[in-house]
């Protein structure tokens, strides 16, 4: 369900919310970033499923001991601990036996922030893009909070930057950085014509190495737009989420939904962005009823199969509206990140 916040966008200043979020909805500093430092107990990254048994990790040690993860039951042997002696099945098989225990460890989080042109695109309040790195930067200080590793990749059709799990704020830090740093390269590219193939090469291609960069039992972030998913790409994700936690945060504008109300029949040129001339300028009749309807019915088709690709892949979808404050839609109830 995507949201729909025209009339709770329409209750609040913009300008006083952009105040609060010490940003313009535009740029990135690392400034506003900072701020959801205090904010990372709206959300929850406790693993949400199980992949014990399919593999040795999920957040826990290989080695087993003593620890806080009940792994299994077995004959006591000398030298074992008589303090994790198992005294009920001991009683009841005649034969004594142990517990054993995996150590709970430190998780990598890694967090895929996708900077491509489409992003850069805001009716309301926010820009995709920004909206999508507040989203980033929330999920990086929960996970130090918790005492995760924190690293991934900021990507955009043009080039990546790949940043290695860190611990501690340091971790947090460097990734913020770096988001930052290439919002600033991205925002000046976002002009230019946008060639759809090859951008949706470049995601595939960051799917594909965001792949390589998972390992087993870690938490996946894929924080995009998702206009240029294809089926290759999906491939990709497939294959992260055999191993891993996959979560797609999935960033939208009220636009993309619904075209704006309009008493009076207004015509407006319309263009897909790919080339500089007027050749692929339409018209748009805003005011007229039955268009209208006719665009939100193929935009919900569109988002749909969407979705459905993407949960086939194995990925827990979240849906943020960049027309609102993260922090606001969170309050509301994003019930997948509550557990």
């Amino acid at each position: 369900m995507w949201f729909n916040q025209k009339k709770s966008a329409e209750k609040h200043n913009p300008k006083k919310l952009l105040d609060e979020l010490a940003s313009n909805g535009i740029e990135l500093t690392i400034e506003e970033l900072i701020r959801y430092q205090s904010k990372s107990s709206l959300i929850n990254l406790a693993a949400s499923k199980s992949l014990h048994g399919k593999m040795s990790g999920n957040y826990l040690a290989r080695s087993k001991g003593r620890g806080m993860e009940f792994d299994e039951v077995r004959h006591y042997q000398n030298g074992d601990d008589i303090r994790a002696i198992d005294w009920r099945v001991t009683a009841r098989t005649g034969k004594t036996h142990t517990k054993l225990f995996r150590e709970e460890v430190e998780r990598p989080v890694l967090i895929a922030t996708d900077l491509n042109a489409s992003m850069f695109f805001g009716t309301r309040l926010l820009f995709k893009s920004v909206q999508a790195a507040h989203v980033a930067s929330l999920v990086a200080w929960h996970a130090k909070s918790r005492g995760d590793r924190i690293g991934g990749v900021v990507f955009n059709q043009h080039k990546h930057n790949e940043l290695k799990p860190r611990s501690r704020q340091q971790g947090v830090l460097h990734y913020l950085h770096a988001l930052v740093k290439s919002h600033a390269e991205s925002l000046m590219l976002a002009n230019e014509p946008l060639n759809r193939q090859q951008a949706r090469i470049a995601f595939e291609q960051n799917c594909a190495r965001l792949r390589q960069l998972a390992k087993p039992g870690s938490l996946v972030y894929l924080i995009t737009d998702a206009f240029n998913l294809s089926d290759e790409a999906v491939r990709h994700l497939a294959n992260i989420s055999r191993h891993c936690e996959l979560v797609v945060c999935l960033i939208s504008d009220p636009l993309e939904q619904q075209l704006p109300d309009s008493k009076h029949k207004i015509s407006v040129a319309i263009t897909n962005g790919e080339n500089d001339d007027d050749s692929d300028r339409q018209q748009l009749i805003l005011g007229d009823k039955v268009l209208a309807e006719k665009y939100h019915q193929q935009a919900m088709h569109l988002n749909e199969i969407m979705e459905q690709k993407l949960t086939k892949a194995g990925a827990r979808l979240l849906h943020f509206c960049a027309s609102e404050a993260l922090e606001t839609q969170l309050h509301r109830g994003v019930a997948s990140w509550i557990r």
